[in-house]
């Protein structure tokens, strides 16, 4: 994580440098009109992906500084064992998440095709959302 941190940087230093090269290009290609120009478009465009580029750098070097260090996952030489096996509780024998779903996908078809089916899909939605959450509180599961 620390080498793709540095080259985020370095990424970002570029675009800045092929930003001020571009601008001080277009200001030299323009010379003879009238008044000088700068060419907006490319100069801003590659300001701000020199910006972009420099937000993704922070937020990687955030992230690994918060984190600790290395994972495990960013060693090569490291085992699958050496993760946390505990990734959370899934239910596979659910059916909440296929109501969810449908439901999302009746509300959109609500959108695209005609308003009446949008208060019925938010209203299964509903449903299914506190089903979803509630489903280990009855019932054969209930804890």
């Amino acid at each position: 994580m620390r080498t793709n941190v540095g080259l985020w940087w370095m990424l970002s230093a570029f675009f800045l440098l092929l930003a001020v090269v571009y601008t001080v290009w277009s200001l030299l290609y323009y010379q003879g009109d009238f008044v000088n120009r700068i060419e907006w478009v490319g100069s801003t465009a590659l300001l701000f992906t020199s910006i972009m580029s420099a937000l993704i750098a922070y937020y990687v070097q955030h992230v690994h500084r918060a984190q600790g260090g290395e994972l495990p996952e960013d060693v090569l030489t490291a085992d699958i064992d050496d993760g946390d096996p505990e990734l959370g509780e899934f239910s596979p024998w659910s059916w909440w998440p296929l109501v969810l779903a449908g439901s999302a996908a009746v509300a959109i078809l609500g959108l695209a095709v005609g308003t009446f089916l949008m208060p019925i899909g938010l209203a299964l939605f509903a449903v299914a959302i506190v089903g979803w959450v509630f489903e280990y509180y009855r019932g054969y599961f209930a804890r």
